[in-house]
């Protein structure tokens, strides 16, 4: 769920109204009791807030977590072989370094490295690809 449908949905409850009918809840409803409008607020607050910042905390690559396109495989391939370095690669791919590291070990121009996470190693290479 994305979170500004969540927002949305905590807000919604908050006022007192059923986020999916749009019709207010009865005077007897939990949801209409003041800790639970607090409570609600609260969270939807807590949401909205921005992650504290940790000691050795960088920010999020915008594209953490997302899938690799095959045209994404083949520019990656394409700067490494040319010699650009993780950190570069990493920058305008907008993923971490270790996920440079983790790609290019399961496309096989390197060799995996004791400090890389090992992620699907159960996986034979050829099933790790799709």
């Amino acid at each position: 769920m994305e979170k500004q449908t969540a927002a949305h949905i905590l807000q919604t409850l908050a006022l007192g109204i059923d986020p999916h009918s749009g019709t207010a809840f009865p005077a007897d409803s939990p949801y209409q009791h003041p800790d639970t409008v607090r409570a609600l607020f609260q969270a939807l607050q807590a949401l909205n807030a921005a992650p504290p910042p940790g000691p050795n905390r960088s920010p999020t690559p915008v594209n953490a977590g997302k899938p690799w396109a095959e045209d994404e495989d083949k520019t990656l391939v394409e700067r490494f072989d040319a010699g650009q370095s993780l950190a570069e690669l990493a920058q305008e791919h907008g993923r971490s370094r270790a996920a440079i590291q983790a790609r290019l070990v399961r496309l096989g121009k390197i060799e995996p490295t004791a400090d890389l996470p090992r992620f699907r190693s159960a996986l034979p290479h050829a099933a790790q690809r799709a």
